[in-house]
């Protein structure tokens, strides 16, 4: 009988073609996984924590987050999402995405507290009452606990008990476009230039 190093190689089992894939998934233009399946009319979202902030009602919350306000507040995640914070301390700034829960009702035009009282559609606003109450802040983030999965942030515009709904790092090439139009906003800009200079 031959011996081990004497036997032919064993012919190795065909693997079966293997499909191209994108970076997230099926390869380009391939959408056989969405086939059947309906956009969803409605979703239900469960929160990842809750925000701990020194406001605990809207007369004296800022309007929007701000880095010169130095009171700082905390995001506490569920006990479930061990090892979601790994690598985020890298990072200046967080997108907060939260969910506006004590906001009631909506309209389609609104009037901002800023320039002239023009109404403006709402898409058009930072507007809190919207017909999905969800909010985006850009935090600074302080620091990041990972064991006790909480995260200390400065420049909140959210209350205390806000939940939050997902937490993304803030990344200047692809989330700064300084020369960007500000539509309406803009001419508030100039107006206050304008007034300053006289």
């Amino acid at each position: 009988p031959r011996s081990a190093a004497e036997a032919p190689p064993r012919a190795a089992a065909e693997d079966p073609p293997r499909r191209r894939r994108g970076p997230d998934g099926p390869a380009p233009g391939d959408r056989s996984y969405a086939k059947g399946i309906e956009t969803p009319t409605s979703v239900t979202l469960e929160p990842i924590g809750v925000v701990s902030s020194p406001y605990a009602e809207r007369h004296g919350t800022p309007r929007q987050a701000t880095v010169d306000d130095p009171r700082v507040g905390k995001i506490k995640l569920r006990p479930d999402l061990k090892g979601t914070l790994q690598s985020l301390s890298g990072f200046d700034y967080v997108w907060v995405i939260a969910y506006m829960h004590l906001n009631t009702g909506w309209r389609p035009k609104v009037r901002p507290p800023r320039g002239p009282r023009v109404r403006h559609g709402v898409f058009a606003t930072r507007a809190p009452h919207r017909p999905a109450p969800v909010s985006l802040s850009a935090l600074k983030l302080v620091s990041v606990d990972e064991d006790a999965l909480e995260l200390t942030v400065q420049g909140l515009d959210l209350l205390d008990g806000t939940p939050v709904l997902d937490v993304k790092p803030y990344v200047p090439y692809a989330d700064a476009f300084p020369a960007a139009r500000a539509g309406w906003v803009d001419a508030l800009d100039d107006d206050d230039d304008d007034t300053q200079t006289k």
